[in-house]
């Protein structure tokens, strides 16, 4: 997706969209550290908002200038910003390097009907591969499963250190991270509901004072994301791991 726009000799902007899913957070959070700036006077940005479809309800999107893009982001962890900043100047060599040049003689015009003809094939075979990997993805996905229980079907993933990698990139927070004992992780308010829900209950050991334990239930997008990181090798892998990319669909025995 390239939300970078210019118009009439105007600055680039980005969209609050894409700024949500670069710092992996719910554009409604994005929207309200928007507007609260907006209120302090510190962003420079038209504050005028466009409806943009999302495939289902329309949302009003803003449309932002790099400076106040980090500022809007100055609160998230380094990781993030770098990602922001890493789009700036992907999307800035793109536009770039996308100055369209008429061609003046016979072969040029060959030579350019040649390139889009393959750049038209590499695409149609990309599409052909997200087709493959989105229905691999709906055979993986079985709705109220832990994230460490979807790793599991994938090959490599070393699935004792998931939730350290999830806390690490904020999905996760330790309930009780200033006490000793084993961590009791909870979903972070940014991508709950969206990556990741948590189910109540109640844990009763003997002896010892009866507590709340959430136990984490993996969404949909949160299978794609987990999966995409997967991909990017992002996740912690097994030394043993052959290197290969291979998932297994759900069954009983996958998740024992």
């Amino acid at each position: 997706m390239n939300d970078l726009t210019t118009t009439g000799g105007q600055a680039a902007t980005m969209s609050s969209r894409e700024i949500a899913d670069l710092v992996e957070a719910r554009h409604n959070d994005v929207v309200a550290t928007i507007e609260r700036l907006f209120d302090k006077g510190l962003l420079r940005s038209s504050r005028k908002t466009r409806r943009e479809s999302t495939g289902g309800r329309p949302i009003d999107v803003y449309d932002l200038i790099e400076r106040d893009t980090h500022l809007i982001v100055a609160g998230y962890s380094d990781e993030h910003r770098a990602r922001v900043i890493d789009r700036w100047q992907q999307l800035e060599a793109e536009r770039s390097a996308g100055t369209f040049l008429v061609p003046r003689t016979r072969a040029e015009a060959l030579r350019l009907a040649a390139d889009l003809e393959e750049q038209n094939a590499a695409l149609q075979l990309e599409n052909q591969h997200q087709a493959v990997t989105i229905a691999s993805l709906e055979s993986l996905f079985m709705a109220g499963e832990t994230p460490t229980q979807f790793c599991k079907r994938l090959n490599g993933v070393n699935c004792a250190r998931v939730n350290s990698t999830l806390l690490e990139l904020g999905w996760l927070y330790d309930e009780q991270r200033e006490e000793q004992g084993s961590p009791r992780y909870r979903v972070a308010s940014r991508v709950r509901d969206k990556y990741l829900t948590e189910r109540p209950r109640k844990i009763a050991p003997e002896g010892s004072e009866s507590f709340i334990k959430y136990d984490l239930q993996l969404l949909l997008a949160g299978a794609q994301r987990l999966h995409q990181l997967y991909m990017q090798q992002k996740l912690a892998m097994k030394t043993t791991w052959d290197g290969r990319f291979t998932q297994a669909k759900y069954t009983v025995e996958t998740i024992q």
